[in-house]
């Protein structure tokens, strides 16, 4: 497919992901930076286990919710407008070769925007191969912790299979789901009062549940595996669990046997090798984090831990979240995409041929609408046929387009998209039959109420007001009028379908589709000029089989209307495709 001229939905899933990727890393800086704040200022919280796995939680978040279409509406910076080197203009000519064409004018691979998807694409490969290589580790770690217990011997009974092998190791608990206790010979060298609080250590982590913490933190580090900060946070996650235990295991104990126990810790830490990431041990007590753990050993009261600190820590987290996401730009593709869905589905048998993009998002329906008219209209007699009624044209109408301001037919209505001939026709329905036809239909939200305050239903909640539809929603209906599942007549049908222009394409397709062209609508009530909201959806056939389409997007305003716009890339990109499906 030609990257050059529109992302398809893989590259755009590619890219999203890249953005993602990055952003999370920089989410990780925060966190980073709250939690080694907590640290310093607040240390009985840096050392409970939850903040430092709810850091790696904050982290996923950020990563996932950059990858979801709805989160679009929450950021504040403006998007990545990825440019072509030479971007085609659409013009009418332009329009008229590619209906009768329909095959695609862009060269494949041409421009910066193909390089970037080629990025794209190689993180993919390289994360996917990085992720298989963090899983090899981790399996390769599970299967040399087996075989370490397998060489060893059985001891006395515990809660768990406690077994003792001769090997530099720490005492250590592993086994998610059959934990077992690993314990060097060289344990017997130590005091009797040492083996025993060594051994309360590692059952204190059993009770503690603390191996479905850590297998939680393992888990989420080896997703985000190219994120330093994911590793960053796991030790210290690892660090606060042996803490905790420290600090459970010591409890209501005499400076005596902190002592013995401090220096076990010392000891085992000369004997050992370098401990398994994968296990609980006893000497997990890197030379970073052995003082901070002796002096909680001497001391194990600890620092106050108030709610209020839990719910600064929180709150920090939270911050670091809502900035990621709010600030972290969106992808764009040609002129500034912002929002695009492309979606077909067989109308017989519904199966979805293609679901490209944020296909749920709701909008404004614009001119797509007059589908919907015009079943109403020839459905109550309002419309007779294709050049009957000629309504009049009346200065003061809805004008703002020069192609308006001319007496108008059913035929050039729909071809000009004429704002005022549909509300005349929504204004001989009335309020009560309009709700009614449109409840019948399921149409969008079915909110035909206007803007709020005006009682501007009947005549504009179909341009950038209450009703809004989503293309997932377009095509529901759209195979309603195809298999003719709606409470019209068979003459709104036929009617509605000779209206709409058939274009019948070289590959032997015949197109019937409307357009729609409207401005988004600012949190003050007024019109986003410099972005517009373009419309493509219809039906095609060929032969005995239908496929009904919708395509939306939301871009930059330009010169060319949007609805054109989103036709003309419809045309060129999929509908030359329509045989593959």
């Amino acid at each position: 497919m030609a990257l050059s001229h529109l992302f398809s939905g893989f590259d755009l899933l590619t890219l999203q992901f890249l953005l993602a990727s990055g952003c999370c890393v920089i989410a990780g800086g925060g966190v980073w930076a709250v939690m080694m704040l907590c640290r310093r200022w607040l240390p009985g919280i840096a050392a409970q286990r939850s903040v430092w796995l709810l850091g790696q939680c904050t982290i996923i978040a950020a990563f996932v919710l950059i990858l979801l279409p709805q989160s679009e509406r929450l950021r504040l910076l403006p998007p990545i407008d990825i440019e072509e080197f030479a971007p085609q203009r659409v013009d009418g000519s332009t329009r008229d070769a590619v209906i009768a064409s329909a095959t695609p004018s862009a060269t494949a691979g041409a421009g910066p925007r193909a390089y970037l998807a080629r990025t794209a694409q190689g993180w993919l490969l390289l994360y996917a191969a990085g992720l298989a290589c963090a899983m090899a580790r981790l399996l390769h770690t599970r299967r040399a912790l087996l075989a370490l217990a397998a060489a060893g011997r059985k001891t006395s009974a515990q809660p768990m299979d406690t077994i003792e092998v001769d090997a530099p190791i720490s005492p250590m608990l592993f086994g998610l789901f059959r934990p077992r206790l690993l314990l060097p010979r060289h344990l017997r060298d130590f005091d009797a009062d040492q083996r025993q609080l060594i051994v309360a250590h590692e059952l204190t982590h059993w009770r503690r549940r603390d191996l479905q913490w850590a297998s939680a933190g393992i888990l989420l580090q080896t997703l985000l595996w190219f994120n330093p900060f994911m590793r960053l946070l796991r030790h210290q996650l690892s660090w606060a669990q042996e803490l905790g235990c420290d600090r459970d295991v010591l409890r209501g104990r005499p400076q005596a046997q902190r002592k013995a126990y401090a220096a076990a810790l010392v000891a085992q830490l000369k004997l050992q090798q370098a401990p398994i990431a994968t296990a609980l041990a006893f000497g997990n007590a890197p030379p970073d984090t052995l003082a901070s753990r002796i002096a909680l050993i001497r001391d194990p009261r600890g620092a106050m831990q108030s709610r209020w600190a839990r719910a600064a820590t929180v709150i920090g987290l939270a911050g670091v979240l809502a900035t990621s996401l709010t600030l972290q730009p969106s992808l764009a593709s040609q002129a500034g995409t912002q929002l695009s869905c492309t979606t077909l589905m067989d109308a017989a048998s519904g199966q979805r041929l293609r679901h490209d993009g944020q296909c749920d998002a709701r909008a404004t329906p614009a001119s797509t609408f007059n589908i919907v008219v015009s079943l109403m209209g020839y459905d109550s007699d309002i419309l007779v046929d294709e050049h009957t009624p000629v309504m009049k044209y009346q200065p003061g109408q809805s004008d703002w387009n020069a192609l308006w301001r001319t007496d108008t037919d059913p035929t050039s209505w729909i071809i000009n998209s004429n704002v005022w001939f549909a509300q005349n026709i929504t204004k001989q329905l009335g309020e009560a039959r309009f709700q009614r036809y449109i409840d019948g239909f399921d149409y969008g939200n079915r909110d035909v109420s206007g803007d709020a305050g005006k009682r501007n239903g009947l005549t504009m909640s179909w341009i950038g007001s209450s009703l809004q539809i989503s293309p997932d929603e377009q095509i529901d209906f759209l195979r309603k009028i195809v298999n003719r599942q709606l409470p019209v007549s068979p003459k709104a049908y036929e009617m509605t379908a000779r209206i709409l222009r058939p274009q019948t394409l070289a590959n032997g397709w015949t197109i019937r589709g409307k357009t729609g062209t409207s401005s988004p609508v600012l949190a003050d009530g007024r019109d986003d000029h410099q972005r517009q909201y373009g419309w493509y959806v219809g039906w095609a056939t060929k032969g005995a089989r239908t496929i009904v389409f919708a395509r939306m997007t939301l871009d930059r305003r330009q010169e060319v209307y949007a609805g054109a716009r989103a036709k003309q890339a419809f045309l060129s990109e999929v509908a030359a495709r329509l045989d593959t499906l």
